[in-house]
């Protein structure tokens, strides 16, 4: 069954639990949304809190996909530049699809949704975003569109040894 996906829903503190159970379940489970396992939702928290306060400044918007059973199963966070000279495209931060739902096409779900949503945001033309290597993400957003447009060597140190690169992606709108 396909996820319901909403753009800037009602924050509540269902939604809000919802998320950080997401956040949590996806670091533990390996996947590459700024915190590396093992991860508390304590740890997670004030992050969370920094993209509800952006959201509340209106320089952050929410899109968040339910299961069928009304949890949050997937979310993204869609980011405006503050620079007068790059409004026209907005950043992706924390794309997440909860594991249990892993290989059911809610990944891309998720991509085709959020690329619809920034559609309808006046002037907007491009999406970027961020993605750690050696996991493979590069080929999936590239599946969906994105074009690797930047990467550093090294950039992202997951563990002491263990230096990833950070790759900048990017999806043209027109």
């Amino acid at each position: 069954m396909p996820l319901t996906f909403e753009l800037d829903p009602a924050v509540t503190p269902d939604l809000r639990d919802g998320i950080l159970e997401l956040w949590t379940d996806v670091s533990n489970a390996g996947g590459a949304v700024g915190f590396v396992a093992p991860v508390t939702r304590e740890a997670i928290r004030p992050e969370l809190v920094k993209h509800l306060a952006a959201m509340s400044e209106g320089r952050t918007r929410l899109l968040v996909g339910r299961d069928e059973e009304g949890r949050v199963a997937a979310s993204v966070f869609l980011t405006s530049n503050t620079h007068r000279l790059m409004r026209h495209w907005v950043w992706l931060y924390t794309v997440m699809v909860h594991p249990r739902h892993q290989g059911k096409g809610y990944g891309r779900d998720l991509m085709d949704a959020t690329a619809d949503a920034a559609r309808g945001l006046e002037g907007i033309e491009a999406i970027r975003l961020t993605c750690r290597g050696g996991l493979g993400l590069e080929r999936f957003y590239g599946s969906c569109g994105y074009k690797e447009v930047g990467r550093v060597p090294g950039a992202i140190r997951v563990a002491p040894g263990d230096d990833r690169d950070d790759i900048t992606m990017l999806l043209p709108l027109s």
